[in-house]
């Protein structure tokens, strides 16, 4: 079983997160894709996330009706801060007979250095990049030379919805339903999630 992994702290997860998942599970040969809910990115604030499990929830709630795209807490379990590199190893002992890849945004492929043994994670791993939209110029990629093989570029979607978007539209009482599916929508709505 090839799986690939799409990490995310999703608060909250947005149909641009399904479009991209969902892109990856029917057009690559992934054959499964995993979204990992991160209990907290070391590069980001923790007092804008929303509790790890109602983030999971939402997860749930949203990939629903796509049998390929499960929602994962590997990560829930881990000590904190947690590093992708040690979730992958944790993983491939867990589950031997899988095959793990990265998916992530050409952003954080061009930044992939400053992550912990990143050299480890592309030995073992091969890592599916989708584009994003930038202004900035591409940069120099040279650590990348010796894994050329390992890096495979997807033309998916490109869809420029974030989650910080979402959350301070919710805070202004604007209705953006249509960027969320519809059952998160309801939850975000009934728990009163992103309103201060």
């Amino acid at each position: 079983m090839k799986v690939g992994l799409y990490f995310g702290t999703f608060n909250p997860i947005h149909i641009g997160h399904l479009i991209i998942a969902n892109h990856f599970a029917e057009f690559t040969d992934l054959e499964q894709i995993w979204m990992v809910v991160t209990p907290h990115n070391p590069l980001k604030k923790k007092n804008t996330l929303l509790d790890d499990y109602h983030r999971l929830e939402m997860v749930h709630l949203a990939t629903a009706n796509y049998p390929k795209i499960k929602p994962s807490d590997i990560e829930f379990k881990l000590s904190q801060p947690n590093y992708t590199v040690n979730t992958l190893a944790h993983l491939q002992e867990k589950f031997p007979n899988y095959e793990f890849a990265l998916i992530m945004g050409e952003d954080n492929l061009n930044s992939l250095n400053k992550w912990k043994n990143y050299e480890v994670i592309l030995q073992n791993h091969e890592i599916y990049v989708y584009p994003r939209v930038s202004a900035e110029p591409k940069p120099e990629l040279s650590f990348l030379e010796n894994f050329k093989a390992k890096i495979h570029s997807i033309e998916a979607p490109i869809v420029e919805i974030s989650s910080t978007f979402i959350r301070n539209s919710i805070k202004d009482k604007k209705n953006i339903s249509p960027m969320l599916p519809e059952k998160v929508a309801e939850y975000i709505e009934h728990n009163l999630f992103y309103t201060k």
